[in-house]
């Protein structure tokens, strides 16, 4: 019996991938998000890690880093040459990253908790939602685009979405640590949510019949913009009290996602006598 009751507590070994631990540190490698990073939490910089001499805005990151009291590491390569990075697009020379703890996720309560007041310029304010954005380049590009024009909240969605990874955060060169975000798996109920607190929903899609020239620059709008291929789902573009397009000049009828969101918060951010 005793023998019997050994083999049942006996476990199978986990594999490799169920015992290996997921970093929970972001590796940036972009020296403007980790500016970022610095100016606004310093407290969640673990360490720069250079991987040769310090070079250009760098070097001005080390100072920062050291009046901080962030630790400096300098690993020096085998061969002495920069680290190649690797990307989904892109390869690029490495001379340093620094290893920074994600910014957490805000509640909608939180997000939408100046919904009722103007800005310093008396603009009503932009809100942005994305839904179901799968590349991180673009999510990354728009919360740049977000941090230039002052947009006050970003709700992304949680499935079938991008995640708020290293890769956005290099992208958004300080965008993330500048706008505030909520992370929601229904979308829809942040959009019913959205007008309990006063703001008009905006969908974007370009079958739609109105411009984004002829949309009311005096409210406060939450901007929606869908996913690369397939746009707004049917669900979300109910929910939204109208719906915009981006007019064509040109021969190419549609636009890379980010940049369609750069250009409606341009056109809406404008004052209203503009």
């Amino acid at each position: 019996m005793r023998e019997k009751n050994q083999r049942k507590q006996k476990r199978p070994l986990a594999s490799p991938a169920q015992t290996e631990q997921v970093d929970p540190w972001l590796e940036l490698k972009n020296p403007h998000s980790v500016r970022a990073a610095i100016k606004h939490r310093p407290q969640d910089v673990k360490e720069l890690v250079f991987l040769n001499e310090p070079q250009g805005l760098w070097i001005r990151l080390a100072e920062l880093a050291e009046e901080a009291k962030i630790p400096l590491k300098f690993r020096e390569q085998k061969d002495n040459k920069p680290e190649k990075i690797k990307g989904p697009k892109q390869e690029r020379i490495g001379h340093a990253f620094a290893r920074v703890a994600p910014r957490l996720p805000v509640s909608l309560d939180t997000l939408w908790s100046d919904a009722g007041t103007r800005t310093s310029a008396s603009q009503p304010g932009l809100w942005l939602a994305l839904d179901s954005l799968q590349d991180p380049h673009n999510v990354g590009a728009i919360f740049r685009s977000a941090g230039f024009f002052g947009v006050r909240g970003i709700v992304v969605t949680k499935n079938a979405s991008a995640p708020i990874n290293a890769t956005v955060y290099d992208i958004a060169a300080g965008g993330v640590e500048s706008v505030p975000f909520a992370v929601e798996s229904n979308l829809n109920r942040a959009l019913k949510l959205s007008r309990r607190v006063g703001l008009w929903n905006l969908g974007t899609s370009e079958h739609a019949e109105r411009s984004v020239w002829q949309v009311d620059r005096e409210r406060p709008w939450l901007i929606v913009v869908g996913n690369e291929q397939k746009g707004l789902r049917r669900l979300v573009l109910e929910h939204c009290d109208e719906i915009c397009q981006i007019p064509a000049t040109g021969d190419v009828g549609s636009l890379n996602v980010s940049v369609a969101t750069g250009i409606l918060l341009a056109a809406l951010d404008r004052p209203g006598n503009a």
